[in-house]
C-alpha cells in the first residue's frame, strides 16, 4: 500500500474541543487529511475497538488511511489499513505477517540508527522527531532539530514524516530539510476549527505551491 499522504493526523482526545475526537477528526478529513493514526493509549482494548471501529467508518468515507497505534489486535479486527509501531514494538516485518502483505507499517524513530532499523525491518515510512519542543514528546528528551532531520532524510530510503512541535509556522522549515510530510497532533487536534487547520495545512502540498 503506498504512502500516499503528507499530512499525518495523530489523535488525542484529550486535546479534541469538547474531547470529541471523532468530531475534531471528521472536521480534519473534511479540510483534507487523509491518514490518521489512532493513539489513545490509556483505552483498554474493548474502548479502542469501538472507537476503532467508528473511526474506520469515518476515514472510509473519505477514502483515508486509518492506522492504529501498536494493537495489531486491534487493526485487525477493526479493518484499519495497518499500524504505527513504537520503538518498543514487535519487528515491521511480523507485524505485516499478521496483518498481510497489504498492511500499511509506520514506525516511530528518534535518532538515525532507529530510523535505519526500521528500514531493515520493513516499514513503510517512519515518523522522526521530536524535532522541535513539544509536551507530548518530552519524554523522549530534547528536540533533536532540523540539522538532525535533515542528516536523517538524505539517508533515508523510506518516507519521513517529521514530528514534534510541527506546524504551520515551520513546517517548510521541515520540508526544506528534507521530509516526506509532517505528522503532528495539536496543530490540528486542539485548534478552534479542526478544518480550517487542516485546510492551511494540506493547501502546502497543492500542485504549484
Amino acid at each position: 500500500m503506498p504512502v500516499d499522504f503528507r499530512v499525518y493526523l495523530i489523535t488525542d482526545r484529550t486535546q479534541a474541543p469538547g474531547g470529541d475526537i471523532l468530531a475534531a477528526v471528521a472536521a480534519a478529513l473534511d479540510g483534507g487529511i487523509r491518514a490518521v493514526q489512532l493513539r489513545e493509549k490509556d483505552l483498554g482494548g474493548r474502548e479502542l475497538f469501538r472507537l476503532a471501529e467508528a473511526m474506520r467508518r469515518l476515514t472510509a468515507r473519505y477514502r483515508a488511511r486509518l492506522l492504529v497505534n501498536d494493537r495489531l489486535d486491534v487493526a485487525y479486527a477493526a479493518g484499519a489499513d495497518g499500524v504505527h509501531l513504537g520503538v518498543g514494538s514487535i519487528p515491521a516485518g511480523d507485524a505485516r505477517k499478521l496483518l498481510g502483505p497489504r498492511a500499511l507499517v509506520g514506525r516511530s524513530a528518534h535518532g538515525a540508527a532507529e530510523l535505519a532499523a526500521a528500514e531493515a525491518e520493513g516499514a513503510d515510512f517512519a515518523t522522526f522527531g521530536p524535532v522541535y519542543a513539544t509536551p507530548s514528546k518530552a519524554r523522549y528528551g530534547p528536540p533533536v532539530g532540523v540539522a538532525a532531520l535533515a542528516a536523517a532524510c538524505a539517508s533515508a530510503k523510506i518516507p519521513v514524516f517529521a514530528i514534534g512541535g510541527v506546524g504551520p509556522g515551520n513546517m517548510h522549515e521541515t520540508l526544506k530539510a528534507g521530509a516526506f510530510g509532517i505528522a503532528l497532533i495539536s496543530a490540528v487536534v486542539a485548534a478552534a476549527d479542526p478544518r480550517a487547520a487542516a485546510l492551511e495545512l494540506t493547501a502546502r502540498f497543492a500542485p504549484g505551491r
